[in-house]
């Protein structure tokens, strides 16, 4: 009887110990779970190819970083923020919209900083027979659509906007100017044929094999091109985000910019 008892005892105590045993193993590293980070970058539209590129770069270092990007007009990206959409870093392609998110006081002080500058340019299909020689050629009958962004959300549009009243024809084209929702509509427009021309970024430009640059716009004819970065006050990953803006302040992620046609703060092969 007594060795019933213990045979029992022996039993209990052994399922009792493979039963802790089980429950750790199949629990979850807290330190693991706490050191995984997500964060979602709201960037210009126009940033897109070099973001991508610039993101697995990033994460050979840093793979518990799950990076999310959610690209569109600068000002339409503003206003979700406004509106508390879950962001962490804002890149805008214009001081005006990174301007008002300060103003609200809805970026960690200190943070702000500029990513990088453009220009902007007028492009035509490839196989356009307009000979465009000036921004005044844009009055031409000949020339009947012209792509912009729409400047009340996109950067890129209020520089072309800036653009054509310096030049004093706005009131020419406006008859022919067709509005976009951003600067990467304005490239599909001109690369389906849908537009004749249209005023983009230069590093917009440089990724379609569809179109060519027939002018670049003088710099002093609209307000410079930047791309201001900050990170927001709603991040639940502050650290973890201004860790990755310095990245993006480095020279391998200005390198990957300046490929794609931005101009950086200190260009690759310039020393």
């Amino acid at each position: 009887m007594k060795r019933r008892q213990l045979l029992s005892l022996i039993a209990t105590t052994v399922a009792s110990l493979l039963l802790v045993l089980g429950f750790r193993l199949v629990q979850p590293s807290p330190v693991v779970a706490q050191s995984n980070a997500n964060l979602l970058v709201s960037a210009a539209a126009s940033l897109q190819n070099a973001l991508e590129e610039i993101k697995p770069l990033y994460q050979q270092n840093k793979s518990n970083v799950n990076i999310n990007y959610n690209f569109g007009a600068s000002g339409a990206l503003q206003q979700q923020i406004e509106q508390g959409a879950p962001a962490d870093i804002f890149i805008s392609a214009g001081k005006k919209q990174m301007d008002a998110l300060e103003q609200k006081e809805l970026l960690v002080p200190g943070t702000r900083t500029n990513l990088a500058n453009n220009r902007l340019v007028l492009i035509v299909p490839n196989n356009s027979t307009l000979n465009i020689n000036s921004f005044n050629t844009l009055t031409d009958p000949k020339v009947k659509r012209i792509a912009v962004g729409e400047p009340r959300s996109v950067p890129a549009g209020q520089y072309a906007d800036q653009l054509l009243k310096q030049l004093k024809i706005y009131d020419q084209v406006k008859p022919k100017l067709v509005f976009a929702s951003n600067v990467r509509q304005v490239l599909a427009a001109v690369e389906s044929g849908n537009a004749d021309a249209g005023l983009v970024y230069a590093s917009d430009a440089k990724i379609s094999n569809k179109v060519k640059v027939a002018l670049v716009a003088d710099e002093k004819s609209h307000s410079p091109i930047v791309y201001p970065m900050a990170v927001l006050k709603s991040s639940k990953n502050v650290d973890v985000a201004k860790t990755f803006v310095q990245f993006l302040s480095g020279d391998q992620a200005q390198a990957i910019l300046q490929k794609y046609g931005f101009l950086v703060k200190s260009p690759v092969g310039s020393h």
